[in-house]
């Protein structure tokens, strides 16, 4: 059994940093797939908040990155890359991941919910580049936090984040 989401955060995160790469060097790389994997796993500890709920996709799975190629366009190209690491890519991870880092009070809530969770009992987890980026996070992270080139990705699945966040009141967007 899947005892934790770590390969679904991996493909998610990788998916995410190689649709909206760093601007820079390598160093801006690494900053950059921080910030990803930051959102990523405040998204999934989200999305899967029971051991139960981490079981389930463990064993089913969580239907891989077709969908999000197909809205990014990144399928258009023939790109044939049938990585085994596609199908553990969560597209609604993703799209709750996009939420996340395009907008800043969203991702507030967010990392408090998390921290009500049971995914890091008894260890302080710190999201700071994903809720709080220095200038040298946004310079690294420009096409990834850029909302109008997330705008597609994140909007697949905005409302029922912002219904898991705030259940029964609808956000502002």
């Amino acid at each position: 059994m899947l005892a934790d989401l770590s390969s679904l955060i991996a493909a998610t995160t990788q998916w995410l940093t190689r649709s909206y790469p760093a601007c820079g060097g390598a160093l801006a790389a690494a900053l950059c797939e921080v910030q990803a994997r930051q959102a990523v796993t405040v998204a999934a500890w989200l999305r899967y908040p029971t051991p139960t709920d981490v079981a389930l996709v463990g064993m089913a799975g969580p239907g891989g990155s077709a969908g999000l190629d197909w809205t990014t366009g990144a399928d258009a190209g023939g790109d044939t890359d049938a990585s085994a690491w596609r199908t553990w890519v969560d597209e609604v991870v993703a799209s709750w991941a996009a939420c996340l880092l395009t907008d800043p009070e969203l991702a507030g809530l967010a990392v408090a919910a998390v921290a009500e969770g049971g995914h890091s009992p008894g260890v302080p987890v710190e999201f700071r580049r994903l809720v709080a980026p220095d200038t040298r996070d946004r310079a690294a992270a420009a096409l990834l936090r850029h909302p109008d080139l997330l705008a597609p990705v994140a909007g697949l699945h905005r409302d029922q984040l912002q219904d898991r966040l705030n259940p029964g009141q609808a956000l502002i967007a």
